[in-house]
C-alpha cells in the first residue's frame, strides 16, 4: 500500500521537476541568447535566433490565454455545480464540483508559470513596446497584482476549505463567488492591455494620469471583448470538461464508473451549450463594435485579408453545433423509453443544421482565374454568391440557435408525460413561436440584401438577434413550469451510450480550444502591422501578415500543446485517486 502510493506521488514529482527544468533551459538559453542585444539600450527590437520573437510570443501568449480562459472557466463550472447540488440536495454535483476544482491547483501555477515566460519575452524582445505600454497602464499593474494575491488566497480557502466548511456551506459558497469575481477583474484588466493594442484612446499630455489611464482602459472594445470572453470561458470550461468525462467514460471499468462520467459528460456538455447559444451574439456585438471605431479593420477582418479565418471560425463553430445536437440526440435514443416517438424531429433538425452549415461554409469571395472570373461574371459565384455575404450568415447561426434550443428542449421533455391541464395549449404556442421566429428571422435576412450595410448591421441584425433571444426567455421558464408536475414515464440510463456520443463531446473539447486559439489570432491580426492600431507601428523583421497556412499551422500547434498540458493536468490530479484506490485494494486483496 504504502510503496504504491509513494510510487504516484514520485512520478508526480519528477514530472514536476521536469516540466521545471525544461522552462528553465528556455529561459538561459534566450538568456544567453539575448545577452549581446541586450548592451544596447535603446534597441525596439531583440530577435531569438532560429525560433523568431514573434513565433515565442505567439505560442507562449496563446498557451497563457487558453490556461487563463481555464482557469477562469472552471471555477464558474465548479460554483454552479455546488449551487445546484445544495439546490437539489445531489451529492454528485457537489463532489462533480470538488473533482474539478481539484484540477486549479495545478492549472493556477501553470498558468502563472506561462504567465511570468510571456512578461519576460515582452520585456527582453519588445522593449520599446513593453515601455510604451508600461507608461500607460502602468496603475493597472498595481491593480492587476492585488487581484491576483486575492484570487490566490481564493483559490486556496476554497479548495482546502472543501470538507471543513460542509456544514457551512454558505461560507464556503461566498469564497467560491469571490474566487470567480477575482477571475474576472483580473480578465477585465488584463484586457484593457490587449483592446487598447486594437482599439486606442489617447488623452491630451496634461491630462490627470488616472484620468488617461481610464480612458485608455475604456476604450471601445473593452466589454465587447469582456462580455465575449466571458461567455467563451463558459463554453470553454464545460466544453473542456465534457471532453475528459467523455476520455474516462472510455477507459472506465465498471457500469458504476461509466454512469458517474456519463453524467458528468451530460452536465459538462448542457454548461457549454447554454454559453454556445448566445455566444455568437457577444460576437456580433465584439464585431459591430470594431466596425463602428474603424470600418477599414472591419472591413480587413470580415470581407479583405483575413476573411477566410471566419470561414474557419464557422467550420469550428457549425462543428460544436452538430456535435452538441449529435450528443442530445444520442441521449435520447439510448436513455429514454420510446425513443422513436422523437426520431422525426430529429431528422427535421439534421436538415435544417446541415443547411445552415452549409451556407456558414460558403466564402464571400472566390479564388477564380481570370478566365473563371469571366465565365461566373466577377469573383462572387452567381448562385453560391448571396451565401458568401452577412446577412446570410447571421441568419443561418440563428437558425442554428434555434435549432440547437429546440433539441435541447427535446431532450428535456423526452420520458416525461405532461400532465397540467395548460401544457398542450402551451406547448402548441411554443411551436408556433418557433415557427413564426424562424419565418420572421429568414424574412429580415432577405430584406438585408435590399437596404445599406449600416441599417443591415445597426438595425436588421439587432432585431434577428432580439427576437431569438425572446425565445429563449419565453420557451425556458413555460417549459420549466409544465415539467414540474410531469409524470416521468422511464428512469434516465446513465452509462449506456455508445462511443460515437463520447466522440463527439471529445471533438467540441478539441474545437473549442482551437475556436479560442482562432479568436485570439483574429484579435492580434486586426492590428496589420499595428503593434499599437495607428500609434506604434510594427518595423521589425517580422511585420507581415502569414499566410492563411502558417497561421492554420501555428495555430494547430499551440492547440496541441495545450491539450497536451491539460492532458498532464488531468494525470497529475487523478494520481491522488488512483493512490486512495491501491490504499482500499491491498487490504481488500490481503484479506
Amino acid at each position: 500500500m504504502d510503496i504504491s502510493i509513494t510510487r504516484h506521488r514520485k512520478r508526480g514529482r519528477v514530472y514536476i521537476l521536469l516540466a521545471i527544468l525544461a522552462v528553465s533551459l528556455f529561459v538561459s538559453l534566450g538568456s544567453m541568447a539575448l545577452a549581446e542585444e541586450a548592451a544596447k539600450p535603446e534597441a525596439a527590437y531583440r530577435d531569438i535566433p532560429l525560433l523568431g520573437s514573434r513565433g515565442i510570443i505567439w505560442v507562449v501568449a496563446q498557451i497563457h490565454l487558453l490556461l487563463a480562459g481555464f482557469v477562469l472557466g472552471v471555477p464558474i463550472f465548479g460554483l454552479v455545480c455546488e449551487i445546484v447540488g445544495i439546490k437539489t440536495g445531489d451529492k454528485r454535483y457537489d463532489n462533480l464540483a470538488k473533482e474539478f476544482t481539484k484540477l486549479l491547483t495545478a492549472s493556477f501555477a501553470t498558468t502563472a508559470m506561462f504567465g511570468g515566460v510571456l512578461l519576460f519575452s515582452l520585456i527582453a524582445f519588445y522593449p520599446k513596446f513593453f515601455m510604451y505600454m508600461t507608461n500607460v497602464f502602468w496603475p493597472t499593474y498595481a491593480v492587476y497584482a492585488f487581484l491576483f494575491v486575492f484570487e490566490t488566497i481564493s483559490l486556496y480557502l476554497y479548495w482546502y476549505g472543501w470538507d471543513v466548511m460542509m456544514n457551512k456551506k454558505w461560507l464556503h459558497i461566498t469564497l467560491g463567488v469571490c474566487l470567480n469575481l477575482a477571475g474576472f477583474l483580473i480578465m477585465i484588466v488584463s484586457n484593457a492591455w490587449v483592446t487598447f493594442m486594437a482599439s486606442p484612446i489617447l488623452m491630451p499630455e496634461a491630462t490627470p494620469l488616472l484620468t488617461k489611464t481610464w480612458a485608455a482602459v475604456n476604450n471601445p472594445t473593452w466589454w465587447p471583448v469582456n462580455i465575449h470572453r466571458i461567455i467563451g470561458n463558459i463554453v470553454f470550461g464545460g466544453y473542456v470538461c465534457g471532453a475528459y468525462a467523455a476520455v474516462r467514460y472510455l477507459s472506465a471499468k465498471t457500469q458504476e464508473e461509466k454512469a458517474h462520467y456519463d453524467w458528468m459528460g451530460y452536465t459538462g456538455n448542457f454548461i457549454g451549450t447554454f454559453g454556445l447559444l448566445t455566444l455568437p451574439f457577444a460576437g456580433y456585438y465584439l464585431m459591430r463594435e470594431v466596425y463602428a471605431f474603424n470600418q477599414q479593420m472591419a472591413i480587413t477582418l470580415m470581407g479583405g485579408i483575413l476573411s477566410w479565418l471566419f470561414i474557419i471560425q464557422a467550420i469550428q463553430i457549425g462543428v460544436m453545433f452538430i456535435g452538441t445536437n449529435y450528443y442530445f440526440w444520442q441521449g435520447i435514443a439510448y436513455r429514454v423509453d420510446q425513443p422513436q416517438t422523437y426520431k422525426k424531429y430529429v431528422v427535421g433538425m439534421i436538415v435544417v443544421l446541415v443547411g445552415c452549415f452549409l451556407v456558414w461554409l460558403t466564402p464571400h469571395s472566390l479564388v477564380a482565374s481570370i478566365e473563371e472570373a469571366r465565365k461566373m461574371g466577377g469573383t462572387f459565384h452567381p448562385v453560391l454568391g448571396v451565401f458568401g455575404v452577412m446577412s446570410a450568415k447571421l441568419t443561418a447561426v440563428n437558425i442554428m440557435i434555434l435549432t440547437t434550443f429546440a433539441s435541447f428542449l427535446l431532450y428535456w421533455r423526452a420520458g416525461k408525460t405532461i400532465t397540467a391541464g395548460w401544457a398542450k395549449v402551451t406547448t402548441w404556442a411554443q411551436v408556433a413561436l418557433f415557427i413564426v421566429a424562424a419565418a420572421a428571422i429568414i424574412y429580415i435576412g432577405v430584406y438585408g440584401y435590399y437596404v445599406p450595410a449600416i441599417f443591415r448591421v445597426n438595425v436588421l441584425s439587432v432585431l434577428q438577434v432580439l427576437i431569438v433571444l425572446l425565445i429563449l426567455t419565453l420557451v425556458t421558464p413555460l417549459t420549466a413550469l409544465m415539467l414540474k408536475s410531469a409524470k416521468e414515464t422511464s428512469v434516465m440510463k446513465w452509462g449506456v451510450l455508445p462511443a460515437s456520443s463520447q466522440y463527439a463531446l471529445i471533438s467540441n473539447g478539441v474545437v473549442v480550444v482551437f475556436t479560442m486559439t482562432l479568436m485570439g489570432y483574429v484579435r492580434s491580426s486586426s492590428r496589420t502591422y499595428w503593434h499599437i492600431y495607428g500609434i506604434m507601428r510594427d518595423n521589425s523583421a517580422y511585420a507581415y501578415q502569414p499566410k492563411l497556412w502558417q497561421a492554420v499551422a501555428m495555430m494547430g500547434l499551440c492547440t496541441f500543446f495545450f491539450v497536451l498540458i491539460v492532458a498532464f493536468i488531468f494525470w497529475l490530479s487523478g494520481l491522488s485517486k488512483k493512490a486512495a484506490h491501491d490504499e482500499k485494494a491491498v487490504p481488500a486483496a490481503q484479506h
